[in-house]
């Protein structure tokens, strides 16, 4: 039984309908900013502080498997410090939602 069969022989289908399409006409802030900060702005620091430190230390560490693990290292804790950062910054400015 596909979807539309299921909700055309339920008997609350008039009142799915209903709270479907209020929820559909809601006005509210757009969260596109709110998703940006919380999901791609870390992913961005991650792989632009792990080239960066990649490059940074291999003059000093040489090429290897040290090398990896130490600018992943340095990676995750600058990716967990950005989201400290943007989890402060957003507790002070955007106290709902």
């Amino acid at each position: 039984m596909t979807q539309q069969e299921f909700c055309h022989t339920c008997k609350q289908n008039s009142d799915c309908r209903k709270v479907y399409g209020q929820l559909g006409g809601l006005e509210g802030p757009s969260v596109a900013a709110k998703v940006v900060l919380a999901f791609l702005l870390p992913l961005v620091v991650f792989v632009v502080s792990l080239a960066a430190f990649d490059r940074i230390l291999a003059g000093a560490i040489g090429e290897g498997h040290v090398l990896t693990a130490v600018s992943l290292l340095l990676a995750l804790g600058a990716s967990f410090t950005c989201i400290l950062i943007t989890g402060m910054i957003n507790r002070q400015f955007g106290q709902g939602g």
